[in-house]
């Protein structure tokens, strides 16, 4: 039976060219495999979680030691725990929600919750502020994942009410499948 079990690997500093491939290069060099990755740039920091297969018998602190010298080199913070394995298939995106509105607290929460309370999971999410200084629009874009037969219109329904109640407006288009 084979020890390679699996880490989460998550780096965050100031954003500048070749983070990517000072990680990826030690995560390379010491056998890791890359299963899930995702990074992005949020108000100037970069941000990355990897989920890797480790190699035979290695630990993730053994993969965060190997990261320090890139971590201090590029002025990043990055840490290695373990993940459990998984039974369950990867859920898919099923439909986009997409938020455009004023900015204020709480946007987040409220179509969150709302979302939550119909049992329709997030997938991916996204959001920032667009616009001038003089007029920020809020703009919030949401993978989410429903369960079966969870139809557009059933969604919309639920979210209408906020639309008023949080001045912005909802849009939801289903993806189709076939594009994915």
């Amino acid at each position: 039976m084979s020890n390679r079990s699996l880490a989460a690997v998550t780096a965050i500093g100031n954003d500048r060219p070749g983070i990517v491939s000072a990680v990826t290069r030690v995560l390379f060099e010491t056998g890791c495999n890359l299963e899930d990755a995702t990074s992005t740039i949020l108000s100037g920091h970069f941000s990355m979680m990897l989920v890797v297969r480790l190699a035979e018998g290695a630990t993730p602190e053994e993969v965060e030691d190997r990261l320090q010298p890139v971590a201090e080199q590029l002025d990043l913070v990055i840490a290695a725990r373990p993940v459990a394995e998984t039974d369950s298939a990867v859920e898919h995106p099923t439909h986009v929600v997409s938020v455009y509105g004023g900015d204020r607290p709480g946007i987040v929460f409220r179509v969150a919750e709302h979302l939550a309370s119909i049992r329709v999971n997030i997938t991916n999410l996204s959001s920032r502020v667009i616009g001038s200084d003089e007029q920020p629009v809020y703009a919030l874009m949401l993978e989410v994942s429903a369960e079966a037969g969870a139809a557009t219109e059933r969604l919309e329904a639920g979210l209408g009410g906020l639309e008023h109640e949080l001045g912005v407006d909802i849009t939801v288009n289903e993806i189709d499948p076939d594009i994915l």
